[in-house]
Parts: structure tokens; sequence; C-alpha cells
């Protein structure tokens, strides 16, 4: 079967949306194409009403737009070497006596940005605000009356910002362009603060800006979050509605190993965004992305990277994406464009507003979308916990086993190491490291689901887990720094993986009562499977998560390893229920139960060739439509043959 004709969704009837299920956004961030981050001082409607119509008529829903905070809070400190605060000014001028100048506000600035959301309303486009934007492109932008000060810990300085949020969010909250409110750009940029003072901060601001509009969610607008630390995804997640990821292959660890048009590359987005979100408890979306530029990625790689990011983080719950951003920036002369050069071609339009390859991907995935037979994508099948736990990269760890359990046919979640666990069929522990790996009541409730009948995996990273020769069936005898290591054939598992023998230490074990997949050259038991209860522990005796995080090259190419082999080993039994099964590690495949009897399927190809490949059909389901790319009927299996960086979207049915 090729693709069929389907009943369409009035676009008009999908209301834009950050928080709903199922819900998904393109868009870009904008700053105007004449000026960059001088668009509100140096102001020319006629220019911004042409860069809203080419972004609307491109298929773009969503602007990120930013009120430069010195521009709309132009507050200075007159004063004497006896005071030096004495008068808060707008430079020479008092403070106007009404709430906009009390709040230190420029009536110049807020009307413009009036006319912006008319402009904006007008091509319907929706925003998302960032509020307090003081750090933007690698430059600090303060008002002149706070310069040397700490915008998050100093008491002036968040005083100002209250003043300013919520008069800004009572001026525009019944503006219908507003579709959510970003707490600012990556504003633990902005200056150091412990975990307490960035609780506090991101909780003053949340709370001004409810007290104002409680009708819209609050964006957190932040990257670099961790489990732990002083910005923490559950933090953030706690206090505001929406946590954003800023998937960036140079400025994330680990981000720019490979090609960006790659397995890794391509699921940077979708990894750290399910990361966030799992973690933090709340929807995340993509909320900046891009190539930095020719030198990451050609025009058209880019276009094709950001195509196969744009299925892949919509088939995993995520909520949108927004590219970095609307406009080249290479004709500016003032910072931050002056001083930093992969500032300045990032935009969808370049030069004489020629439209670049990202953003006509941008435009066709919106006709996709719009095209549907239905409003929402339900959720993706999950059938396995990532648990990540203490004393570990948790990133690193936790991208790494994204991608594994991709390449092996499965999804998973992640908790960290004080979280809850919810029930799966697949327990992964990957890279078990250090002295305080789960606390005892995780750990216990943990072992419950083991005995119920859960699989659990579990891989060492000179970690020291909690009754482990009972959890194992092995026993420990010497502990040593470990050599080279060397490479080892997994021999017990189908395919027969081989992975490399590295890690900083390595356990001397005796079996008691497991049974031994694999060993080490030297003879010592590597990979081994144990009965628990009625569940099952699998045991790796080096840390293969980090092992592929560190190597170039180790899901792609020529140097591409199969260990993926064994993750689909572990969670066989869980897969048996999917309406599908794949072999190509190159696919990834989710699945959305509509019903019982009704599943969509996203099967996406995650190279940069042209992938020939086959799903095998769970007896009693067959295809009923092709909702985008082609599949044809083969002995009860589909063929698929998929572009570069491109999808198949199939409707299944069950008999």
């Amino acid at each position: 079967m090729s693709t069929t004709s389907r009943r369409h969704v009035d676009p008009s009837s999908r209301q834009l949306s950050l928080t709903d299920p199922g819900a998904f956004v393109v868009g870009c961030n904008y700053w105007a194409s004449h000026a960059g981050t001088a668009m509100w001082s140096d102001w020319r409607p006629d220019v911004v009403a042409r860069d809203l119509r080419d972004l609307a008529g491109a298929g773009l829903q969503v602007l990120r737009v930013f009120p430069l905070w010195p521009d709309f809070q132009p507050i200075h400190n007159l004063g004497t070497a006896w005071n030096p605060s004495l008068e808060t000014r707008h430079g020479e001028n008092p403070l106007p006596d009404d709430a906009w100048g009390r709040a230190g506000l420029s009536k110049e600035m807020m009307d413009r940005f009036s006319g912006f959301l008319d402009l904006a309303d007008k091509n319907g486009l929706r925003c998302v605000v960032g509020l307090i934007t003081g750090w933007m492109s690698g430059r600090l932008f303060l008002p002149p009356a706070l310069a040397g000060r700490n915008p998050l810990t100093d008491p002036l300085a968040i005083q100002w910002q209250l003043r300013f949020v919520r008069e800004f969010v009572r001026a525009f909250r019944g503006r219908p362009a507003v579709l959510a409110w970003d707490l600012g750009n990556e504003c633990n940029c902005m200056g150091q603060a412990s975990r307490e003072q960035a609780f506090a901060w991101t909780g003053t601001i949340t709370a001004a800006i409810r007290a104002e509009d409680n009708t819209r969610p609050v964006v957190s607008g932040l990257h670099g979050l961790t489990p732990t630390g002083s910005w923490t995804m559950q933090d953030q997640g706690e206090l505001t509605d929406v946590l954003t990821t800023h998937p960036y292959p140079a400025f994330t660890p680990h981000g720019g190993a490979d090609p960006v048009n790659t397995i890794r590359g391509i699921l940077h987005s979708t990894a750290e965004s399910r990361f966030y979100a799992d973690i933090g408890g709340k929807p995340c979306f993509c909320e900046e992305i891009g190539t930095l530029g020719r030198y990451y990625a050609s025009e058209a790689v880019a276009a094709d990277y950001m195509r196969a990011c744009l299925f892949s983080l919509w088939a995993n719950d995520c909520h949108g994406a927004l590219w970095w951003c609307a406009f080249d920036q290479d004709h500016l002369d003032h910072a931050p464009y002056d001083w930093c050069t992969v500032e300045r071609e990032l935009g969808m339009f370049g030069a004489g507003r020629r439209r670049k390859p990202v953003l006509k991907t941008f435009g066709a995935f919106r006709r996709f979308l719009d095209g549907l037979p239905f409003r929402r994508l339900p959720p993706r099948t999950r059938e396995a916990v990532c648990v990540l736990t203490r004393d570990q990269d948790h990133w690193g760890v936790a991208y790494s086993s994204f991608i594994l359990a991709k390449q092996a046919g499965f999804d998973l979640e992640f908790r960290f190491a004080e979280q809850p666990l919810p029930g799966a069929a697949v327990f992964l522990l990957p890279n078990v490291k250090g002295m305080q790996v789960l606390f005892r009541r995780r750990w216990l409730e943990l072992l419950e689901k083991v005995k119920a009948g859960a699989t659990l995996y579990l891989s060492l990273d000179d970690g020291m887990p909690s009754g482990f020769e009972e959890l194992t069936g092995l026993r420990p005898t010497t502990r040593e720094a470990r050599g080279g290591g060397g490479v080892a054939r997994l021999d017990g598992i189908p395919g027969e993986p081989e992975i490399a023998c590295a890690g900083g230490f390595k356990l001397n074990l005796e079996p008691v009562g497991a049974t031994v997949l694999a060993r080490e050259a030297d003879g010592n038991p590597l990979l081994t499977v144990h009965p628990r209860g009625k569940g099952r522990v699998f045991f790796l005796g080096v840390p293969l998560e980090m092992n592929l995080t560190n190597a170039a090259g180790a899901f792609h190419g020529e140097r591409a390893t199969s260990a993926w082999r064994l993750y689909a080993h572990v969670a066989a039994r869980a897969m048996k229920e999917r309406a599908v099964h794949k072999d190509s590690p190159l696919l990834a495949v989710t699945e959305h139960r509509v019903s019982a009897r009704d599943r969509v399927v996203v099967a996406l190809n995650q190279s940069p060739a042209i992938l020939a490949t086959r799903l095998e059909l769970r007896r009693g389901w067959a295809l009923a439509s092709v909702l985008h790319g082609t599949a044809a009927a083969a002995g009860g299996d589909l063929s698929l043959q998929l572009p570069p960086c491109d999808a198949a979207v199939l409707r299944l049915v069950r008999a």
C-alpha cells in the first residue's frame, strides 16, 4: 500500500498549546531583521511588519520574543558620594507618577511592544514572551542602575525585576498574541546562585507573573539543568509549567561528537527534552535549536537534520521546536554580534531575505501536522524506566541509554535516584557509580518490582549497590584498576555483539547462582542473568553507556557497535506487546495507542542515507492508511524505503 486519502482536520480548530498532551508548535526565536537586539531602540515597524508576514507566510506559528531589559526599564541611579542611590530616574528625567513610571518602565518601549503584538496577531502568530532578557547571545544586558549587581541574588535587582514583571504582564495579559510568559532568556547565565537562591529567584518571578495572569503557562526559559546542582529540572518543574531545552551541539556536553544528521545528533534534542520532562515532571519543548551555522552543517544538511528532529520530538511527546533564529545578523556591528562570530549566520532567512532550506522544512512539517486526521498524537508506548543514580554523569548516561533503547526498538522514561518509580516491565540502572546509588527506600521499591516480575538491567561503573550478591548471584572476590580492557563478545546474546571492556575499575567475580552469558578475556564474568522472585536481573561488569558516550562514531558508520542488541535482549519480553518490530538500529519506531484496536506508528530514519527496511507486523494487525511517506505490504509485513532523515507515519488496525 502507498499513500492513501485521509480526512483532514481544519487547522483553525487546532488550539495552540505548550501544555496539552500531544500538542506541538513550530516557530522560531525572533529579533528584527534590521537590528537584532537593538530592535526596540531602533524601532522600525515597517521592517518588523514585513518580517512577521514572511515568517507567518512560511508556515511558522510561534515566535519567542524578548523585551530587552535595559530598553524597557532604563533606570539610572542618581546620588551623592554619601548616598549614591538618592533617586532612580530615566536618565535625567524623574520617573513618571503612574504605575509604569513607578515600575521604571519606558512608556515608549511599552507602546512599541503593544504595536508588535498587534502585528503578530494580524499575522496569526503567537508569542512566548521572555520577560527578564538580561542575557542574550553571550552579552549581559542590565539597566544602568543595576550595573555590577547579581540579578539573581541582589535584593535591589530583584525588587526592580518584580516591578517590571508585574506591570508588564498586567499591561499585556489581555492580548491574544501572547501564548505564554517565559521567565527570560537563559537567566541562569546572568549570575551565580546556589540551589536555594535559584529556587527563590524562580519562585519570586513565577509568583509575580501568576499574580497578574493565571491563564497562561509560565515557561522556564532556562538551559543547562541537571538533577543536582544549582539549577535543577526538579525545582524548575515544581515552580514553572513548561520546561525548555536549548540543545546546541557545541554547548551541551557530549552533543557534538558526531555529525548532526546522524543518529546521535538527531536524538540529542529528543533525549535531552525527555530527560528534562521526565525528571522535572512537566511538559518540555525545544525552545531553541540550531546547528550554529555552516561550521557544523551545510544549509542542506541543517534542513535534513531539522526534519528528523521535528518528527522525533513530535513522536516522543515533546511539545514543539523553535529555531534560533529568524534572520541572519552578520550585517550588525554592535555587541554581541561584533564579539561572537557564531551569532551572525543562524537565521532561517539569509541576506536579502533569502529563504534557507531549514525554513522550508519547518513549513512542510506544519503542513503535515495540519493535514493529520487527528488533533493530537496520543502518548508513545513506554516499556522501560531508566533510573539515573548519584555520582554519575547523569546526562551522559541518559543520552546513550536513550539511544540504545531506540536502536533496540523500545522506549523509556527517566527517573532520578530520589524519585518514586512508576510501574514498568523493564528497569535500567546504567553506569552505577559511587557510594550513593539510591536511597534505601527507593532501592527496596525497585527490588519489589523485580520480585513481582520486572526485568532489571544493571551496568557497573565502580558503584556499590546494596545486597550485591543476593541481587546478582555473583560474589565479588577482589577489585582492581582496569588496564586497556580489550573487547569482549557477548556470545550469550543473539547477534553476539562486541563491547569494549573499558572503565576505571574491575570487580573480579565468582558466580553463586547467576548464569554467565559472556566472559572477559581472563574468564571473569562480564554479563550474567539471575532470577529474582518472578523477575530477572541482568548484570554487566563495565560502564557500557558512558563508554559509548565518550566514543565518537559509536552509533553510526564503520565504528558503530552492535551493543544495542544487549538492550534488545533485556527488553525482548516487554516488546512482545508492540504491534510492529524492527531490525535496523538506524530506525526509531514509536507506537501511539488511539484505542485497543487502533494505533499510530512513527518510523523515523535516523541517518543521512536512504534506509530500505521492513517492519514485522504482529499477528492480527494490518495497515489501514499512510499519513506520511510510503509503505507497502510485503508478505504480511511492511516494506519501507525512507529518504534521509525522514519518516513514515502509519495507521494500524487490529482485526
